[in-house]
């Protein structure tokens, strides 16, 4: 998992940053951490908080944005769901076995993002049975042989769900762009490293700075593995809500 990775190497970049300003600080001389000096290295260390600050807002922001993007397009394909279900029930009998295709291919995909026992990976929207059986259910409503214009029209609305279906799933099933590029990443690392590491030469070596300190770098930690798991979102401990899709699922073959 990506985001386990990362928040294990942003909490090592930060301890190594500030054990080496401590060590630093027991070997320099005192006039390089008094006065002036001083005063320059508060105004660094304030420079690069700024910016990480505003480099984690931002990414804050980039992953709510996806996150709430995917369970936006969810929602939306619960509701056309819903919609190409009450279509063909008015129909007739004869979009029964398309109306059945449509509650299967429905549960299939609820299995293959949510599987129901945790030793199972989740698939992609873009797994290739599911593409078949959304061709096959497709495949039925075209095959559709209405009678008089009211059904025509009833196939025609059909149709065009479907297409918007099959849109909005590979629209979902695209891989995500990843919310920290590597040359990203290893900026954000080097700055959160000079940053502990002034910490570190600015304050004494005791229990309870060492203490805040490694508070602090947990802090970091936890806040990139949460964004970053907000970019994975069928994986990890932030996952994007299958409720829409469950309750469209209830809602079909209803009369």
């Amino acid at each position: 998992m990506e985001s386990l990775w990362i928040a294990v190497a942003v909490l090592i970049c930060t301890l190594v940053g500030t054990l080496v300003g401590s060590v630093l600080r027991g070997r320099l001389e005192e006039s390089h951490l008094g006065g002036d000096s001083k005063d320059v290295i508060k105004q660094c260390i304030g420079l690069i908080a700024t910016m990480v600050a505003l480099v984690l807002g931002l990414l804050v922001a980039s992953a709510k944005s996806a996150f709430d993007a995917h369970n936006t397009g969810f929602r939306a394909l619960s509701t056309n769901v819903i919609v190409l279900d009450r279509s063909l029930a008015r129909y007739g009998p004869d979009a029964e076995p398309a109306r059945e295709l449509l509650r299967k291919t429905l549960a299939s995909m609820i299995d293959h993002l949510w599987p129901p026992h945790a030793s199972v990976p989740a698939t992609s929207l873009d797994d290739r049975g599911l593409t078949a059986e959304a061709g096959l259910l497709y495949n039925a409503i075209r095959d559709l042989s209405p009678k008089d214009d009211g059904r025509r029209e009833i196939r025609s609305q059909a149709l065009q769900i479907s297409s918007d279906l099959a849109k909005t799933r590979w629209s979902l099933g695209l891989p995500p762009s990843p919310l920290l590029p590597r040359p990203f990443l290893v900026v954000l690392l080097a700055w959160l490293t000079v940053l502990f590491g002034g910490f570190g030469l600015l304050t004494p070596r005791n229990g309870t700075v060492m203490t805040i300190l490694f508070i602090g770098a947990l802090s970091m930690a936890g806040a990139l593995f949460l964004i970053v798991d907000m970019g994975e979102p069928f994986e990890g401990l932030i996952q994007v809500s299958g409720d829409s899709l469950r309750y469209a699922l209830s809602q079909l073959g209803l009369p």
